[in-house]
This record gives structure tokens, sequence and C-alpha cells, in this order.
């Protein structure tokens, strides 16, 4: 049999599930697609499983290998057979999504069917719907459409965007994504649903996913919060990136924001304002590793496993005399991730110093960071002022982030969303 690249989900229900040797699995009960609250086609995670002991699992797509008329045949490697479970980010097509009331050019109609289609990345999506409408005062069925996702309305999960409930459905949803998806997200939605989301949203999940926003929209939303929440969100964003949103605003919108943070996390911030958002200074986070010579590599690692260290300043450890808070003391040199993992937990991170690389001065453009990280293969560099002090490090991901075309995040990126929050396999 030919494997097909486009299959109808309601043809699905009932095939056999069989192994890479061709053993028996079990059947298709249904296919599971994750929630979007913007127009385009959902991707498709995988099916649910019924074994010959009538439990239902969850079958990743990424085991499957080919879907027949007849069959579904899976690769190698394990499946959790774990009970099935529908996530708040999830829906069912054939038990959910099947007999939806839905819109075609203003006439009413019924969702009788769905088609999974093979994109170029082999990933699935729900791409075709294929509608009846309803015609005449008594709703009489009639002829069946097959239509492009985009050209039926309704199905834009209305409910979750527009109705009383949909916050804390966004919220379940946006539990399980990275921050950057969520911005994405945010950033399709209507500015008052968006302003809902950013009310129930703590300080520091907001202040990661402000991060991740449009210009525009960090402007937009920090507007909208009272003084007291913006000033809360800028005090839980990276310092480098609050001082970029703030370098945006009028003065006096700055300057009173600045007054109203904590001095411990305004100091930092205002230290950044004054340099170039185009130089090291002003790309620098003022927050990087910094250890004093008489800690051990132990001591080290222990900082750099951090998990809210973001992964290109936990790559470098900083030695300087104190004080360690920038700006510090007399920079001494550094230590580089891979060099503290070969060395017994015990040495002194000062007998394993990178004194060699060279230092970036903080007024240093875009044109020489670029060429500092390109010769040296790093993904995080030292800026040190006139006196050898350390003041901050820039990396590699701020650099991209200057060096690429405004509105990159969203017109740039995949159109598959990450497998880890959302695919059950990892469960």
């Amino acid at each position: 049999m030919v494997a097909v690249t486009r299959v109808f989900a309601a043809r699905m229900a009932g095939l056999s599930v069989f192994g890479p040797d061709g053993e028996p699995i079990g059947r298709v009960r249904d296919v599971v697609a994750a929630l979007s609250v913007r127009r385009q086609p959902p991707r498709v995670l995988g099916l649910v499983v019924e074994l010959p002991t009538r439990r239902r699992i969850f079958v990743p797509m990424l085991r499957v290998t080919r879907i027949e008329a007849a069959a579904v045949t899976l690769t190698t490697g394990s499946v959790n057979l774990r009970a099935f479970t529908k996530r708040p980010n999830e829906m069912l097509v054939l038990g959910e999504l099947l007999d939806a009331q839905v819109r075609i050019e203003s006439a009413s109609a019924v969702l009788v069917d769905s088609a999974l289609e093979q994109t170029r990345t082999r990933d699935w999506q729900l791409t075709k719907l294929a509608v009846r409408e309803r015609t005449g005062r008594l709703g009489r069925r009639g002829p069946t459409k097959v239509l492009d996702w985009d050209q039926v309305e309704g199905l834009e999960f209305a409910e979750v965007t527009g109705s009383p409930q949909g916050v804390q459905q966004l919220l379940s949803m946006f539990d399980t994504m990275r921050a950057v998806d969520v911005a994405s997200t945010l950033h399709e939605l209507p500015s008052k649903r968006r302003y809902e989301v950013a009310e129930a949203l703590d300080d520091e999940r907001l202040a990661d996913i402000v991060e991740e926003l449009p210009e525009e929209d960090q402007k937009d939303l920090l507007a909208y919060l009272d003084d007291d929440r913006a000033a809360d969100v800028l005090e839980a964003m990276n310092p480098d990136d609050a001082a970029d949103l703030l370098a945006e605003l009028p003065e006096i919108d700055k300057v009173r924001l600045l007054e109203m943070m904590a001095p411990e996390e305004s100091e930092p911030v205002k230290r950044l304002l004054k340099f170039s958002a185009d130089t090291a200074g002003g790309l620098m986070t003022p927050e990087p590793l910094v250890v004093t010579p008489d800690a051990t590599i132990a001591e080290a690692l222990a900082m750099a496993r951090n998990p809210e260290l973001p992964i290109a300043v936990a790559s470098m450890v900083f030695v300087c005399r104190a004080p360690s808070a920038t700006p510090t003391g007399r920079y001494l040199g550094c230590v580089h991730l891979q060099r503290l993992l070969r060395e017994p937990p015990s040495t002194l991170v000062a007998g394993a110093l990178d004194t060699d690389l060279a230092s970036l001065p903080p007024l240093a453009p875009l044109s020489e960071l670029t060429r500092y990280f390109a010769a040296y293969n790093l993904v995080c560099g030292p800026v040190l002022d006139d006196e050898e002090h350390l003041i901050g490090a820039v990396t590699v991901d701020d650099l991209l982030d200057h060096l690429l075309p405004g509105g990159w995040r969203h017109s740039g990126l995949p159109d598959r969303e990450p497998e880890e929050p959302t695919s059950q396999e990892a469960r």
C-alpha cells in the first residue's frame, strides 16, 4: 500500500495500528491537535490509540511512519503506555471538532470532517475542512464543501479569545508554552484580550513575555499598566531589556518609572541607559556570573546551574577582585564552562583562568562586536571600563537581536511550535 500525505480524520477512526515489525498494537480512536488562537492550521500532535486491553494511550506523530488506507504504521522507539489525558491546550478532532457549528461566507454550516496533511517539514497539520452548508429556513443539509482552514469562520477558538472564561483558557494554554511563543500569540490577540491576559499574569511571567514582544507591543502594554505595576514588571525584566524598553519612552515617562523602581533594580538600568543601544555598553547585561579568585570550581558551577540564568550568560564565569557586583574590582580573567566541567571541584578558579581572551570596550560598535564573537567562537564576552573593572557582558543573543530586522520574532519564526511544551510524549 502507498503511504498518503493527506487523510481525513473521520476515515482514520478504527484504523489498525501496527508496530515496525508488523505486530498489531491497537486501533485509532481520535486525533489530537494543538489549540491555536491564530488563523493558521493547527498542528497535529498525535493519535489516541486504543490497546487490546481497552486502555487509550497517546502516540506522538513523530512515531507515525506511514498512514495508509487501511492501517497506521509506527516507527521504532518507545511509546508512553500511560492512559491518555487531554491537556488544556489540546483538542480532539473527532470528539470535539467535528459537528461544530461554523460559518462559510456568512452562511451557517456544520463541520463534518478535517484533513490531516503532511507539510514539507514532515509535520502534520489540519489544513482542510469538510463542511456541509445548511439551507432554507428549516436548515436542510446542503452539499459538502472542502475548504481551507482560514476560509471557515468560527474556528479561531472564539470561545478562547472572546468568552468570559477566555482568559483562564488562555492561561492554561500559555502555562506549557515558552515565553517567545506566548508573546507571538499575544501579538495576534485584540488589545482588550491582551490587556486581560497581562492583568492575570504574575510579574515574573509577564516580564519574560514582554521581553519577547515587538517594541510597539511592549510600549502599548506598559502604557496600559498602572505605574506601580509597570515599575514592578520592569524590575523583573533583565536590566538590558528594561533599558531598551525605557529608552523608547518619552523622557518624562522614563524618569517617572525609574524613580518608582527599587534603587537596587534601577541602578544597573540607569548605567545601561548612558550608552547607545548599538554599542557593547548598551547591549551588555550588568549581571554576569562573577566570582572572586578564592572561589572554588564547585562554587562557580553552582552559580552556573541557576535555572533562571540565560544559557549564554551561564557559559562563562568572570573572576574579579571584590566587589563582585558590577562595576567590579579589578578584572583578572574568565573561566569557560567547559573548563569548569573538566577541573576537580575543589580547585580554585584562579588556577583555571583564561587571561588571554580580549575584552570589549563599552563603546565598541556592532561591527566590532560581530567580528569579536566570530573570531573567538564565543556566546558571551566581558565588557571592561578604562580602569579594568568589569561592568557587564555582551551575549550573542542580544547582538543578534539588534542585527536582525525589526519584527523578526514574528515574521521569521517557524510555523511549527516546540515539541516539548505541547507533546504528551514528554509526560
